[in-house]
């Protein structure tokens, strides 16, 4: 088995997978990122996971990371060599894959959006908007050739900066209003972080589209997108694991001696 790890600035997400190039998800799950646990807190913390889920550590054959939280990467790596006593493969912008970019500032989650897009959706232009940490919008061509990205406040983070910021709100959920025009303080404020960034995120579609003169082929993904795929119909498709699923494929692109 190949265990997959993103390290986000907010969270953590983990695939399984078969060891082969075949990407469907075997299991996957999700934890917070925290800079403050020790070592010996993510290794308990991992096998307690394992448990729940029914994973056996023995059959995890590879482990592949990719990080953009540097602090993290190292205490992850750690834990889990602890575990399996196995190096994981770290995956950056500068690992080989198809995809051709020439940014020295490219995250690698970002990375792995593109090659994904580019693996699983080869005939088109693909734009993947990833509603994580920051929302984002990655774009490659067809030719394997990334277009550009844009990168905006996440929403999660707008939203915790409005309520810390004003007086007398107190916590907000996240979901659709019944109306655009809110008559109470908690929907005006979700019409405002749903319809705001709905709009936002298909003015940019648009924009893009117009700039390439032609239609992407978007893709959804990030922790929020099963909020905002169906309010739309910009985005063609949702996938919850295309990051991990790219990591999995810089995998098989980095790493040839796979059992």
């Amino acid at each position: 088995m190949l265990l997959t790890i993103n390290i986000g600035n907010s969270s953590l997400r983990f695939g399984l997978f078969n060891n082969n190039y075949n990407l469907k998800c075997n299991c996957s799950w999700i934890i917070n990122s925290n800079p403050h646990r020790s070592l010996d807190e993510y290794i308990l913390l991992f096998r307690n996971i394992y448990q729940q889920y029914g994973v056996i550590s023995k059959l995890v054959k590879n482990i592949v990371i990719g990080s953009v939280v540097p602090p993290l990467t190292n205490i992850v790596e750690e834990s889990l060599y602890e575990i399996h006593k196995i190096k994981p493969i770290i995956v950056d912008r500068y690992s080989y894959s198809p995809i051709k970019h020439y940014s020295h500032q490219l995250g690698t989650d970002l990375y792995a959006n593109a090659i994904a897009a580019y693996t699983l959706y080869k005939n088109n232009t693909t734009l993947v908007v990833d509603f994580g940490t920051a929302l984002s919008l990655t774009c490659v061509d067809e030719y394997g050739f990334l277009q550009g990205v844009i990168i905006a406040p996440g929403i999660n983070g707008s939203l915790s900066a409005l309520i810390r910021n004003t007086a007398q709100l107190s916590q907000i959920e996240l979901k659709e209003p019944s109306r655009i025009l809110g008559q109470y303080t908690e929907e005006c404020i979700q019409s405002g972080i749903i319809y705001g960034y709905l709009s936002m995120v298909e003015g940019l579609i648009n924009r893009i589209n117009k700039e390439l003169k032609k239609n992407c082929f978007v893709i959804a993904t990030g922790g929020l997108s099963h909020i905002y795929m169906p309010l739309t119909k910009k985005i063609h498709i949702k996938d919850k694991l295309h990051t991990i699923k790219g990591l999995k494929i810089l995998f098989h692109w980095n790493n040839k001696n796979i059992e």
